[in-house]
């Protein structure tokens, strides 16, 4: 099933099901108004959901024309977002850009940060920017919605508790980073919205890419209309989906329609650095990452972060090369207020 939230005027947007090939719509709202309404009664409400998405693929409902550019993220604000690292090569290879070797504890303890949600960008959105000093990248990444999760939650019960996939742009302005972390308080300034993926889906709909609480798909980043990235979601991943809810419920209870993110999706190439597209390699999901392997091999980076104008596209194909969530394209634009 697909779900998705599309702009009619009001904050939460209207809440459609979307057909497979992602070509047309029919509204759900008269049986819930939002996705979050849907999430927060979905032992009720998903079989209804799924009787009119099986009604939508076999013709037998009204129907719309779905354009992704009318969709909103599918929580244009949600309770939670709950950012994971969970590729700890793309953290090694932060770390040792600047001489610092990362502790043997980033390979059994999740990191994870608390970002905003209170005003998700919609996926052709653009990225508002005051400033290009500010160091504007993307990071490609996947994240799940889960249903209420108890605190304490052991890692097997929090595999039954992912009720949606979809894919992020979670922008970073790295310019900003170094003087927050620097107050060893985290993130705020430097971690402006993110965007997330036309549509939502649940986990069935990725057949055998699903497994072992990761989505085994090469994530396509492109820039200004070039491949950037190519990096598949369900290598290198030392700490799948469950292991990031039960980490982020240690200590609390996670609301229905809280997100939780992998962080930016990294892959290596025989046990080293990854390489560019056009050299053969997975590319990269963020700008950061080439940078960091820059400065490792020359001395100092050589790829700039993202200009006004400048454009970035992220999605994942299925193995027939059909879009799964839409796409997130996004241009960075200057903020004038």
């Amino acid at each position: 099933m697909k779900l998705a939230s599309l702009n009619d005027g009001t904050r939460d947007g209207k809440l459609v099901i979307v057909s497979k090939d992602l070509t047309r719509y029919t509204d759900a709202s008269f049986l819930t108004p939002t996705l979050q309404s849907a999430l927060d009664d979905w032992s009720r409400l998903a079989p209804h959901l799924e009787a009119l998405a099986t009604s939508l693929e076999h013709g037998a409902v009204p129907t719309g024309r779905f354009h992704e550019h009318e969709a909103l993220s599918p929580l244009p604000r949600a309770y939670q977002w709950a950012d994971g690292s969970a590729y700890v090569n793309h953290v090694e290879l932060v770390r040792k850009a600047r001489g610092a070797e990362i502790p043997a504890s980033f390979w059994t303890d999740p990191l994870i940060y608390q970002g905003g949600s209170d005003s998700f960008l919609g996926p052709r959105e653009p990225i508002w920017v005051a400033d290009e000093a500010y160091g504007i990248d993307m990071e490609g990444e996947v994240a799940v919605i889960v249903d209420d999760v108890p605190m304490g939650i052991s890692v097997d019960e929090a595999r039954n508790a992912i009720r949606l996939i979809m894919l992020v742009n979670d922008v970073s302005l790295r310019g900003l980073i170094p003087a927050e972390l620097a107050k060893g308080f985290g993130f705020f300034q430097s971690k402006p919205s993110s965007a997330f993926s036309p549509v939502a889906v649940t986990p069935d709909e990725l057949g055998d890419a699903w497994r072992d609480g990761r989505v085994h798909l090469p994530l396509q980043v492109d820039l200004n209309g070039k491949p950037f990235g190519r990096a598949n979601a369900g290598i290198d991943m030392t700490f799948d989906f469950p292991t990031l809810i039960a980490h982020a419920a240690k200590t609390r209870p996670l609301s229905a329609g809280a997100i939780i993110g992998s962080g930016t999706v990294s892959n290596k190439l025989d046990g080293g650095p990854g390489m560019p597209v056009e050299d053969g390699g997975a590319g990269y999901s963020c700008i950061a990452e080439i940078r960091m392997i820059e400065t490792i091999k020359h001395g100092a980076p050589q790829t700039p972060f993202m200009r006004f104008g400048d454009v970035v596209r992220i999605e994942m194909k299925d193995e027939h090369s059909r879009s799964i969530f839409g796409a997130i394209e996004q241009q960075v634009v200057h903020y004038d207020r």
